[in-house]
């Protein structure tokens, strides 16, 4: 058994830490004051932030960043167990004259473009084995049955691209019932461990956390050249399962080499100094500098293995079962056969990693899919507060580098290992749009299932009285907008969302007149 974690921090010497050592994390940054956590501890302890000992505060800083996360967490999980409406399954490769995958029918609802056509016309990422396939003229199999409702339960109904509705099948045939429920965040019995690192380097009696300026950085790569310091790095994993929590610090003293002034201005001049915890590095540019270390090296570099291992045991947790990784490979194990983990079309930036989950899956439609469990992505509609009628919904403008590039659809992205599709729907959509999951409510999804990979669509709504304000938290998206409800087929529509915009809106409006009663 594999059990998922999720690190606190965007730090990619941390990431390559667990990657060498087997475990591939998801990445959820914990946006943690830090200066104002400090100040809240040393409240609490009745003293000054500088009566601290840079022991507390690495403990301090580590279990707030892991505390945020495993909010964020929390508030995914209760939105997404907080679902009502319909779960709706489609099966195009079920459908009658489908048993080519490798071809398809254009779309009833909209005008098929093919992919090359597609790429010509101002697509740059992704190729033509990546364009989703149109399904549309297809008699669909279609099943619904309550958003939380057991597989293939009583309740369940075939329905026909043509609206007809059929009983469910429970011989696997074409108008079989959904697939089960996922497991995800609520159902596991251990796990995910969320883990929050912070690293204090302590000179002279001071603590220096990041000097961030090239002002800061000269003084303290002088003053510590020809002597030694410690860094302290503390460690809080808690179990999501059981919100049980850990916490530890280790420490290493570091000394440095006699290094020239050209020295110190040509290692500022990279730029690596200037965000890290003491002015150095171990991994990097810096390392050269550092004549001996007495201590745990892999805490210098920001992660503790032997604390981290430590602290899984204390939840009873075996270290090995957060391997994820193929030795000599640092992107997740495959979840199936046929998988290729370059991403199509042009070059994603260097900054980007790969987290469990993440990676192509050649599909049984014939084309390749993003998401080896799977992918998802929150279509999110703002309603009128006098009338109730949808008017706007959140838009992605997708970064060129991605597949089907420059075009717009909703955000979202592959399924982590852990979580089922509405819960990655809305970490992703957070993550990539700012898409708060407090602030909506999920009011029904669309999955397509071709066998061994799907994409679930999820409805949601602003609750009332909330407020979304979208906007691109990362390099996935050239732009977020709330795009009134009328002018979405005015944008170049992602293939996937131009074939099922027609369906989508129409089932927008229902379920928005429906609430409205």
């Amino acid at each position: 058994m594999t059990i998922p974690l999720i690190l606190a921090s965007k730090s990619m010497p941390r990431r390559n830490v667990l990657n060498s050592a087997g475990v591939c994390p998801t990445i959820r940054v914990s946006h943690v004051d830090e200066p104002a956590a400090l100040e809240r501890a040393a409240a609490q302890a009745g003293v000054t932030v500088d009566e601290l000992s840079v022991n507390q505060r690495v403990m301090i800083l580590a279990e707030a960043k892991a505390q945020a996360v495993h909010q964020a967490y929390r508030n995914v999980a209760d939105t997404a167990a907080a679902a009502t409406g319909q779960r709706v399954t489609a099966y195009p490769l079920k459908a009658t004259g489908e048993g080519d995958a490798g071809s398809g029918p254009s779309s009833p609802d909209s005008t098929a473009v093919s992919a090359s056509a597609s790429l010509a016309s101002g697509v740059t990422g992704g190729k033509a084995s990546d364009i989703t396939r149109d399904f549309s003229g297809v008699d669909v199999p279609i099943t619904v049955e309550p958003i939380n409702a057991p597989a293939c339960g009583a309740e369940s109904l075939g329905i026909t691209a043509d609206g007809d509705v059929v009983p469910a099948a429970a011989d696997g045939s074409a108008n079989a019932a959904s697939a089960p429920v996922a497991p995800g965040l609520t159902t596991a019995a251990v796990g995910p461990l969320i883990l929050g690192c912070d690293s204090i380097f302590l000179f002279n009696g001071e603590c220096h956390g990041k000097p961030h300026s090239v002002e800061v950085a000269r003084e303290r790569l002088k003053a510590m050249r020809g002597h030694s310091g410690e860094l302290w790095t503390g460690h809080c994993l808690i179990d999501f399962a059981t919100g049980r929590v850990t916490r530890g610090a280790s420490h290493a003293i570091v000394h440095f080499s006699d290094y020239s002034d050209d020295d110190i201005e040509r290692y500022i001049a990279t730029g690596e100094p200037l965000e890290v915890a003491g002015s150095f590095t171990l991994e990097g540019f810096g390392g050269a500098f550092i004549d001996g270390i007495e201590g745990d090296p892999h805490g210098i570099i920001g992660l503790s293995l032997p604390l981290a291992r430590r602290l899984a045991a204390e939840l009873g947790v075996a270290w090995t079962d957060l391997w994820n990784v193929a030795r000599g490979s640092h992107e997740p194990a495959a979840k199936s056969e046929g998988v290729t983990s370059s991403a199509a079309g042009s070059v994603p930036p260097k900054e980007n990693v790969h987290q469990p989950g993440d990676g192509w899956i050649d599909c049984n439609c014939g084309r390749r899919h993003w998401g080896l469990n799977g992918a998802s992505g929150v279509l999110l509609a703002r309603r009128d507060l006098a009338t109730g009628k949808v008017t706007h919904v959140v838009m992605q403008h997708r970064a060129l580098w991605s597949a089907e590039g420059g075009t717009w659809g909703i955000p979202g992205g592959a399924t982590a290992d852990g979580e089922n599709a509405i819960e990655g729907a809305l970490r992703e959509s957070y993550e990539e749009a700012n898409i708060t999951p407090e602030d909506i409510e999920v009011v029904g999804t669309y999955r397509e299932d071709h066998g061994n990979w799907a994409y679930t669509t999820v409805f949601a709504f602003e609750k009332p009285g909330h407020t979304v304000t979208p906007r691109a938290n990362d390099d996935e998206s050239m732009e977020i907008e709330w795009v009134p409800i009328d002018e979405v087929t005015d944008r170049k529509l992602l293939t996937a969302m131009r074939t099922d915009w027609p369906n989508f809106r129409a089932r927008l409006d229902a379920i928005a007149e429906e609430a409205a009663r």
